[in-house]
């Protein structure tokens, strides 16, 4: 993996500008564009292990603060300002990307801020999204109200979701997913959490579950550009 190139761009002119972190190997085809969670910003150790193994599969990363975590904030900014950075963030990849496809997406928050943003206007050279863990309801109030723009977004998505998400109980996600036809793909990875973290029990480790949702990755994104 070559080293990170560091940006900043204008996330709005409210907030100012963010930093970003573009991962791009010489074996690039594709590139996305990566919004963190809500607890945690783009140098958080899964934005940076999930940069690494997409690196070594031919996809480059663009990972960008949120205004919030920028100013070293704990409250995630108003959702105008998570939406403008996102399309800001898509706008200032598109640039770096050069003549590489677009895909973009996030883990939890930083997924679910994508797909909202392009449910309310198209998120420009972008071909599909991808979650890394949807987080469809707080943990402990299982509810679907989260997923409802889903309808209003026209790209194919990835719904990569552990079955111990307490953020996400699959009984009522699948309904959601199934809604979408064939836009939708859901992997399931068995005994996962929201951050895709194990039980010792399962005999499987954390890095083991990188790899499969690396390699789930590419060959979507491998099937849509």
């Amino acid at each position: 993996m070559t080293s990170a190139t560091e940006l900043k761009f204008l996330a709005s002119r409210s907030a100012g500008e963010v930093s970003a972190l573009l991962d791009r190997p010489d074996t690039a085809r594709r590139l996305l564009v990566l919004g963190h969670g809500a607890g945690a910003g783009m140098r958080h150790r899964f934005m940076n292990d999930v940069a690494s193994a997409l690196g070594s599969r031919g996809i480059a990363t663009f990972r960008y603060q949120f205004p919030y975590v920028e100013n070293k904030l704990y409250r995630p900014d108003p959702q105008p300002i998570l939406l403008s950075t996102v399309r800001s963030a898509v706008e200032t990849a598109r640039a770096a990307a050069g003549d590489l496809p677009l895909l973009a997406g996030g883990k939890s928050m930083g997924g679910r801020m994508t797909s909202l943003a392009a449910s309310k206007e198209a998120l420009e050279g972008v071909k599909g999204i991808a979650f890394f863990g949807f987080p469809l309801h707080p943990a402990g109030a299982p509810a679907t109200e989260r997923g409802e723009h889903l309808d209003r977004v026209q790209v194919p998505m990835l719904f990569l979701q552990g079955t111990r998400d307490k953020l996400a109980e699959l009984s009522l996600l699948r309904p959601v997913i199934e809604r979408l036809g064939p836009r939708a793909t859901l992997h399931v990875v068995e005994g996962a959490d929201h951050g895709f973290d194990m039980l010792k029990r399962s005999g499987r480790t954390s890095a083991e579950v990188l790899e499969e949702l690396a390699d789930t990755v590419a060959k979507w994104a491998e099937r849509l550009t």
